[in-house]
């Protein structure tokens, strides 16, 4: 699964074929291809990974930041680190092909749908956090990820430029902390000790 990403993100998708994808993973093409009926199959298999795998630290995202507290700034510098660390990229690779290949696109659906849960988790939280309607933050948060995708797809022609980004998510961080006032974060568990006069 690994191979498979590494060579979508580095050579993208038209130049990601099974006798590469075999060599970086070290195994034989006969050995791949029994496990998988085709290139599609694999690349299908692995993109299921990475954002299973997403996914998952979406939602272990979600529960440290209700149990610790935390900001939408936080959060909105999660979602492009997330996005910018080859999510994205590999993304850009193989949505021409869903959008072309209905097959493709519906093996791909319910892994979408488990990463978009995972994404839900965190607004979920943060709306608990800020006390604000969930569904009000659903939209203001939905808006942040197609901003994040955006700019990660701009860094293809405008690469090495950190500042222009940086401050683009800055002034996002302002836009989204409007409409998050922030609750003080819950004191923890357990027994307080008291001072004695």
């Amino acid at each position: 699964m690994n191979a498979t990403i590494d060579l979508l993100h580095d050579q993208g998708l038209a130049r990601t074929t099974t006798p590469e994808i075999a060599r970086m993973a070290g195994v034989s093409r006969g050995a791949l291809t029994h496990h998988f009926a085709g290139r599609e199959a694999i690349i299908s298999a692995s993109v299921a990974d990475l954002l299973g795998k997403a996914a998952r630290d979406l939602h272990r995202f979600a529960e440290d930041f209700m149990a610790r507290g935390g900001s939408s700034d936080e959060i909105v510098d999660y979602a492009w680190r997330m996005m910018d660390d080859r999510l994205f990229y590999v993304t850009m690779e193989y949505l021409p092909e869903a959008r072309h290949n209905p097959a493709f696109r519906a093996d791909l659906i319910p892994t979408v749908k488990e990463f978009h849960a995972g994404l839900d988790a965190v607004w979920t939280a943060l709306a608990t956090r800020a006390g604000t309607d969930p569904d009000h933050t659903r939209i203001v948060m939905n808006a942040t990820m197609c901003l994040v995708r955006g700019m990660i797809s701009q860094t293809v022609l405008r690469p090495n430029d950190p500042a222009y980004y940086e401050s683009m998510l800055g002034f996002w961080k302002q836009q989204v902390r409007q409409h998050f006032p922030m609750k003080p974060a819950a004191a923890p568990s357990g027994r307080r000790k008291t001072a004695v006069a």
